[in-house]
């Protein structure tokens, strides 16, 4: 949901503290603003406390981080949406870590949001592709400036042989409902010795479908691993949705449909006429 215009400015407003799991605002503005704002700030899961030392909107969980990437997309998701959630500080750094990104590594975020891991991608020297189907949140990847290059695209719908070479790192946090397809389609992105790390709703590891069971077949045989995430991983956005994180390191020769894997179909199946 976007902000309202006037709520954004109340919120960026450099005298309006946003603190731990508190938003107070110090100031007066209009009663319907304030109205508005109380609102949505309410349904991203806030209650308002009256006493007059609070005077402010507080949550149940930590809300700074994740509020200040809401405010930079000018969007918020409430606690009745299922779609974009921004990904916590604490998770940026656990997939980060796990992906192992070096300084000059190429890095897919197919995925982007509003910027939480391309921001800390580029913090540690990676060259950054971002897709974001939005193209508010793309407008915002771009001013950032923590990317080489941004696509306001939907992802699914791009062609791994756009790309001459594939990427070191693929990290990603996909929207829930077509998540199996953003990483599967995210691995033909991906260098035959790259690695993948990628956020799923935590029903990928029980999933009795012929393509879940394959995947995770696919997975434990290069050696990558689905584990379950604790509950709270997303409480800072409001939600208690459980959670997976995805790991699948490249295994050159092996199942996975990688870049490499893709270079080789059109010239297996005549598809194209490389000599034109």
């Amino acid at each position: 949901m976007r902000f309202p215009t006037d709520v954004l400015a109340i919120l960026t407003d450099p005298r309006t503290v946003i603190r731990d799991h508190r938003i107070h605002v110090p100031f007066q503005f209009e009663l319907e603003v304030w109205r508005r704002m109380n609102t949505i700030l309410k349904d991203m899961g806030a209650t308002w406390d009256s006493r007059k030392a609070y005077r402010a909107h507080v949550f149940p969980h930590r809300i700074e981080e994740f509020m200040r990437q809401c405010l930079a997309a000018g969007e918020y998701p409430t606690r009745y949406e299922q779609g974009w959630f921004p990904t916590p500080p604490s998770l940026v750094t656990q997939i980060v870590d796990l992906a192992g990104v070096y300084p000059g590594m190429t890095v897919l975020e197919p995925s982007a949001g509003s910027g939480a891991i391309t921001s800390e991608l580029a913090r540690r020297g990676a060259l950054v592709d971002a897709y974001e189907v939005d193209e508010w949140r793309a407008d915002v990847l771009r001013e950032q400036g923590d990317c080489r290059k941004v696509f306001a695209a939907d992802f699914l719908a791009q062609d791994p042989l756009e790309y001459t070479e594939g990427f070191d790192r693929v990290v990603m946090n996909p929207p829930f409902e077509k998540g199996l397809d953003h990483i599967k389609h995210a691995l033909g992105f991906m260098k035959k010795d790259g690695t993948l790390v990628s956020v799923m709703t935590a029903g990928l590891m029980w999933w009795s479908d012929k393509a879940s069971v394959q995947f995770r077949k696919e997975v434990e045989e290069v050696g990558g691993e689905i584990e379950l995430l604790p509950d709270d991983s997303f409480a800072a956005c409001g939600t208690n949705v459980r959670t997976c994180l995805v790991y699948v390191p490249g295994y050159p020769g092996g199942p996975l449909r990688t870049h490499d894997w893709h270079q080789r179909q059109p010239q297996q199946l005549g598809l194209f006429d490389f000599a034109a």
